[in-house]
């Protein structure tokens, strides 16, 4: 029985269909000439691995039989170091289906496929893993979102789903030199030689665009051949960062979208001689007076009409909107480190640039963590959380607001008033470093509950141990630099 079989494809509706996308798929790419495709999964950290086939036969076997890979991909750091002992006895009793390298199953979404359009003569597909008898693997990120997104479905008789709109900003450098001899290898190694795109210190200067037009045209080109709904491309505030801007989609989407922007979008940039990074703040060296960059995520809910159900003719939120607003609000110190999971990230919580620094709410105010957006009664009303990052995993982090904001229905929470001081003394402080933000993670049984066990202990062991490398190396810069920077 093959994998796509032993996963239940063929017990609705959903089967028919799925063969018959795959049948579309195989003759698109006989079609198109196309001489390899790349079969992908995103990460605990929001990294695509994939396993690149060669020829349609291989590919028509991939969507039956799955394509292997080794499951200690799952338990990796961002450093790609195993965080567990995997061939000691009850290393992994905690994590059903994986043991001693075993191996795990990556099925093919035909509904996936992409043409690279820097790459000629490559498409993509995203890819779900499961175990050999078809159970989901565990620690799947994006199966997170997904239970998530169906509690949220069963939660009201309204059929409430979530829409995202993504705000994220980046840096991208010239490389000037490659840096790819072999002594200059290590684990991970160093970034490459760069060069500020522009200076920075002008707020969407248009001149600091047309300098940085090149680079811009990549992205923007890459982005729109993936689909993405790009709507703005701006000259952020730091040295060589920018924001990008799209429009708001279904949440799943939204995060597939996310990943697929900030991982191809660094390999265009690196075939054209640019060097692009999502870490939060680039490390100095190289990059002396970096500004911290965020993800800034809006989002709202609407019912199966479509209709906004945050919005209020009067209020700046409707009560639901309200309940939604406090929950994230309540677990606001545990969320921390599903959207901010990097130790640079922490930085940006101690007087970065219109950072968030408390659990504070305000209207149209950039200062504080949530910032409540549009006019009442606009069916543009909206919620913007300011604490992520761009490294965050979107899946996870998508998944965290609505854990959050189901809490806040469920109990019928609320907020308090805005404010209008975001920085003030006495406010609750958002974790100080990934330390405490693991730690109020590990303490709140809403977001443990929904993360479920496996998850949950996957995320601390691994980012404990990124932390104790972290603390035990001698020159924390140049570690940041390679394990960071040069990667992400």
């Amino acid at each position: 029985m093959t994998l796509a079989l032993r996963c239940g494809a063929h017990d609705n509706a959903y089967g028919s269909q799925r063969t018959a996308a795959v049948q579309r798929v195989l003759q698109r790419l006989r079609d198109e000439g196309i001489e390899q495709v790349r079969v992908a999964w995103a990460d605990l950290h929001g990294s695509f691995r994939a396993k690149t086939l060669v020829g349609i036969d291989t590919v028509a076997a991939a969507f039956d039989n799955g394509v292997g890979m080794v499951s200690t991909l799952l338990l990796k750091d961002m450093s790609d170091r195993t965080a567990f002992k995997v061939f000691e006895p009850g290393a992994l009793a905690a994590l059903p289906g994986l043991a001693a390298a075993n191996s795990v199953l990556m099925l093919p979404d035909p509904h996936s496929l992409q043409w690279l359009p820097w790459a000629p003569g490559t498409a993509w597909l995203r890819a779900e893993p499961f175990v050999e008898d078809g159970t989901p693997a565990p620690a799947d990120p994006r199966r997170v979102l997904q239970r998530a997104l169906a509690a949220l479905a069963q939660f009201d008789a309204q059929g409430f789903s979530l829409r995202c709109g993504l705000e994220v900003e980046f840096h991208i450098y010239r490389i000037t030199d490659q840096r790819l001899a072999v002594e200059d290898a290590s684990w991970p190694a160093e970034p490459p030689v760069l060069q500020l795109l522009h200076p920075g210190y002008q707020l969407l200067s248009e001149a600091w665009a047309d300098l940085a037009d090149e680079a811009l045209a990549i992205v923007r080109r890459t982005a729109l051949a993936l689909g993405l709904p790009l709507q703005s491309l701006e000259i952020e505030f730091g040295p060589s960062q920018f924001e990008a801007v799209f429009a708001p989609t279904d949440a799943l989407t939204a995060a597939d979208q996310m990943l697929l922007f900030r991982n191809h979008v660094r390999q265009a940039l690196r075939r054209a001689g640019y060097h692009a990074s999502f870490v939060c703040r680039p490390p100095d060296p190289p990059c002396a007076n970096a500004v911290a960059s965020g993800w800034h995520l809006h989002h709202g809910l609407v019912d199966a009409s479509g209709a906004n159900v945050f919005a209020h003719q009067q209020q700046p939120l409707s009560a639901t909107g309200m309940h939604w607003l406090a929950g994230l609000l309540a677990h606001a110190q545990g969320m921390a480190a599903l959207c901010a999971p990097t130790i640079p990230a922490y930085s940006r919580f101690r007087g970065s640039v219109m950072a968030p620094q408390a659990a504070v709410w305000g209207r149209d105010n950039r200062g504080a963590m949530l910032r409540v957006v549009g006019l009442p009664g606009s069916a543009a009303v909206r919620i913007e959380n300011r604490i992520g990052e761009p490294l965050a995993n979107p899946y996870l982090m998508i998944a965290a607001q609505v854990f959050a904001g189901l809490d806040g229905l469920r109990r019928q929470l609320q907020p308090g008033p805005p404010t209008e001081s975001p920085y003030a003394a006495g406010l609750p402080a958002l974790p100080g470093n990934l330390s405490d933000a693991l730690d109020a993670l590990a303490a709140d049984s809403v977001l443990q509950q929904g993360l479920g066990p496996v998850m949950a202990h996957l995320l601390q062991v691994v980012k404990r141990q990124e932390i104790s490398r972290h603390e035990q190396a001698p020159d924390k810069a140049q570690w940041e630099r390679s394990e960071y920077f040069s990667r992400f």
